[in-house]
């Protein structure tokens, strides 16, 4: 989910978040922060299915994606977080179909259908490792630049692939902005209120919390549906087929192992360190960029927090009314910034 560092800003104000754009907006942008949230949610529970699964070798693993528009198509990946799955997309993807696009949306490390190729592979949550995930699947699909689009942990995912392979990102998409990771800013304490709100990464970090997640993932997963979607009003069939991708045979470590690495609890692998030592930094990020702000980011949603580390062409859009998966609740104008930013 979102950053520590971020949910303290918004706590300060949650609600209170109001409408914020750049010079750089164009008028469908201005015209999105403008909407209410049952404007954003047209269009939302039209398709039911993802169609076909494919599957492909790429990197360690065989990674399942589901494939929208023709092969000749601008090249868009979009990335879902936790816990989500490729289902986060299920309208986003054929309204950038049917705009032409060529769009791949793949299951992540320890969701659905992908898989570890070796047994012997640590089952590591570390954000490069996930990243490069992303570049391996690219190379695999022989995609050399695409559009990126993403939330939670897969706007984590687009920020780090803007920033340490500028060149494989035409432009992106991230909701919630800036949310690379530093692990030492992440040890900083934070105000009592907002401590509170990571009830469930302090209870990952106990082999208690590893076997509650095991023995009540589907509980699990939906409470923080509820918590970070308050208004979104989706049915149990909507909720049971993202659900099936948690029965991944390693998405329990996966997770477990995400959440305690940015508390410093788990160790990396060394073979990531000049990734992380970079992403440490807090890279700038040059490309062309749209972020969206929503409920969820509370004050933070105006964007102002994150607004210098995105250098090039930019514009910031505001979805008042809508929860944390944003592609989900509001796929027409997910859309439509991808869409965007791919023009910017």
């Amino acid at each position: 989910m979102i950053s520590r560092r971020r949910f303290t800003q918004a706590l300060a104000a949650t609600g209170a978040a109001g409408v914020a754009g750049s010079s750089a907006l164009t008028a469908s942008a201005a015209s999105a922060t403008a909407r209410t949230g049952a404007d954003l949610r047209a269009g939302a529970g039209e398709h039911t299915t993802l169609g076909p699964i494919k599957r492909i070798k790429a990197g360690v693993l065989e990674t399942a994606y589901a494939e929208f528009g023709p092969r000749t198509g601008q090249p868009v990946v979009l990335l879902h977080g936790w816990p989500y799955d490729a289902h986060s997309y299920v309208d986003v993807a054929p309204i950038l179909a049917a705009a032409g696009y060529r769009v791949i949306v793949p299951f992540l490390r320890g969701y659905g259908p992908t898989r570890f190729r070796s047994s012997r592979t640590f089952r590591n949550g570390q954000q490069s490792a996930v990243a490069l995930d992303i570049i391996a699947l690219m190379d695999a699909l022989e995609i050399d630049q695409a559009v990126l689009g993403g939330f939670d942990w897969g706007a984590r995912t687009v920020g780090v692939i803007a920033a340490l392979w500028p060149e494989r990102c035409k432009a992106i998409v991230s909701v919630s902005g800036y949310l690379i990771t530093s692990l030492e800013k992440n040890l900083e304490p934070l105000p009592p209120a907002a401590e509170l709100g990571w009830w469930y990464q302090y209870y990952f970090a106990t082999e208690r919390g590893v076997k509650g997640y095991q023995q009540n993932w589907y509980a699990f997963n939906e409470l923080i549906w509820k918590i970070v979607s308050p208004l979104w009003k989706y049915d149990a069939a909507t909720y049971a087929r993202t659900a099936a991708s948690f029965r991944n045979p390693d998405h329990v470590a996966i997770v477990i192992h995400n959440y305690r690495w940015r508390l410093s609890l788990a160790e990396g692998e060394r073979q990531y360190d000049r990734y992380e030592r970079e992403l440490a930094a807090g890279p700038a990020i040059g490309v062309p960029a749209i972020t969206i702000g929503s409920d969820f980011d509370g004050a933070a949603a105006d964007g102002s927090g994150y607004r210098d580390k995105f250098t090039g062409k930019y514009a910031h859009r505001v979805f008042d009314g809508i929860g944390h998966n944003v592609p989900q609740e509001a796929p027409k104008a997910f859309a439509q910034a991808v869409i965007d930013a791919d023009h910017l």
